[in-house]
């Protein structure tokens, strides 16, 4: 099965929780437009300090802002590719401006998965 993920790391305030997860729900139903097939948003639970570096550290959390860190499943990087353009000209996203954290704190990227257990084996 080939498959291409994107993993987002977010510093979101503690009380802007719903309207994370009203954004979060938002946002999945136009990706499900795009191709993705699976989305997982996770709230911070149990997020250590780290000698060198942590999550808090890698977005420069502050005080009662809590770590979200959500996956998309793409069928493949092309699919991903093409959704990012179709980004770029839809105006549902012009519409999305109130986001309910500090967007240049958020760290993504895409990754090319080497081992999976549970989805193809």
């Amino acid at each position: 099965m080939a498959m291409y993920v994107q993993g987002f790391l977010i510093p979101v305030p503690e009380d802007k929780k719903n309207a994370y997860l009203a954004l979060a729900k938002k946002s999945a139903e136009k990706f499900r437009e795009y191709g993705v097939s699976e989305i997982v948003e996770t709230w911070e639970d149990n997020v250590t300090d780290g000698k060198l570096t942590d999550f808090r550290r890698a977005v420069k959390a502050e005080a009662r802002e809590k770590i979200v860190f959500s996956w998309m499943i793409w069928p493949d990087k092309a699919t991903c590719d093409a959704a990012e353009e179709k980004m770029e000209s839809d105006p549902f996203w012009a519409e999305m401006s109130d986001m309910p954290f500090d967007g240049k704190r958020l760290i993504y990227g895409g990754f090319s998965p080497i081992y999976t257990m549970g989805r193809d084996s």
